[in-house]
């Protein structure tokens, strides 16, 4: 009897901050993959408030806390994200889906995704109910004007956020 092939996956974002919203995704992932790459994008146009070590040490002690027998990598990348699924042996891409108005713009982006790589798979993840209001950019903002982001984000993303927002003023 031999061994399944590993099934890889690539979740993109920005994750700035990670939330519990991607979290939900990366462990909902965990249990259709065997390995899922968490693909952090660097783009020089835009500025994160957390730099990028930051961004990967938080998705690595997140992932790390799950339990479960997947395997984890955290990436950057700055290009196409089928071109950064390839690179990675991945024959999926993972995108969460909060509402309707992800649910539009995600299926235009798998479609477009299709055509530039039909050999790579878009899988949609619904967020868990508890989470689908819960968005990086409400986090930034709430944060931003002294608000408590216990409820959306890890501690240590609270934390780094704030440490952020203080090397900012």
């Amino acid at each position: 009897m031999t061994s399944p092939t590993p099934r890889a996956a690539i979740y993109t974002g920005s994750f700035d901050p990670l939330t519990f919203g991607h979290l939900d995704v990366i462990r909902q992932g965990a249990e259709l993959f065997d390995r899922i790459v968490v693909a952090i994008g660097v783009h020089p146009g835009k500025a994160p408030l957390l730099s990028f070590e930051e961004r990967a040490e938080l998705i690595r002690g997140g992932c790390a806390g799950l339990a479960s027998p997947c395997d984890f990598a955290v990436i950057g990348f700055s290009g196409l994200a089928v071109e950064a699924a390839r690179e990675q042996g991945a024959a999926a891409i993972l995108r969460g889906l909060r509402d309707g108005a992800d649910f539009d713009y995600e299926m235009q982006m798998a479609g477009m995704n299709a055509t530039l790589a039909p050999d790579i798979t878009t899988v949609f993840i619904p967020a868990s109910v508890g989470l689908r209001h819960i968005s990086a950019t409400l986090v930034r903002q709430i944060a931003a004007l002294g608000g408590d982001i216990s409820a959306f984000a890890p501690a240590e993303a609270a934390d780094a956020l704030q440490r952020a927002l203080a090397r900012r003023k």
